[in-house]
């Protein structure tokens, strides 16, 4: 299957941002290893991140005609504010699945919300960087 992450604003910054409540990995990092998860069960995964929202939004708007079969989105703060986001994940007739790292109902009163959400097929939060691989993992369950 192919998989394509998208990451929305700051998670650049992964490794030297908050490492306390993200950790020390980089994007780069994390993703290598999800790479290499993705290849033993057989996808292909592809990443993508952006502080932009349009930018996200224009990816998953072509994110089927590009030959993906499924999205792992991680929006960021974007999760709680945009609808541009939101429809762009309805839209894309992909199965969706929203990642956060941190437990966002855990969190500040204004984070335990994701308009993102009910347009996703699941959600993962609050499993660091394993819910990526959580992802993955539950691809054929999501999909099937």
């Amino acid at each position: 299957m192919r998989v394509l992450f998208l990451f929305g604003p700051n998670l650049g910054a992964l490794g030297r941002r908050e490492p306390d409540r993200y950790g020390t990995q980089t994007l780069e990092e994390i993703m290598g290893e999800v790479a290499e998860r993705g290849a033993r069960l057989g996808h292909e995964t592809t990443w993508r991140q952006s502080d932009h929202e349009g930018e996200l939004v224009g990816w998953l708007n072509d994110a089927a005609g590009e030959g993906f079969e499924a999205v792992v989105i991680n929006p960021g703060a974007l999760s709680h504010t945009s609808y541009a986001l939101r429809d762009a994940v309805e839209g894309s007739g992909l199965p969706v699945v929203e990642v956060h790292m941190t437990n966002i109902y855990a969190r500040e009163e204004f984070r335990r919300h994701s308009v993102i959400s009910a347009v996703s097929r699941a959600t993962i939060s609050g499993a660091g960087a394993g819910g990526y691989h959580v992802a993955l993992e539950a691809l054929p369950w999501i999909t099937g």
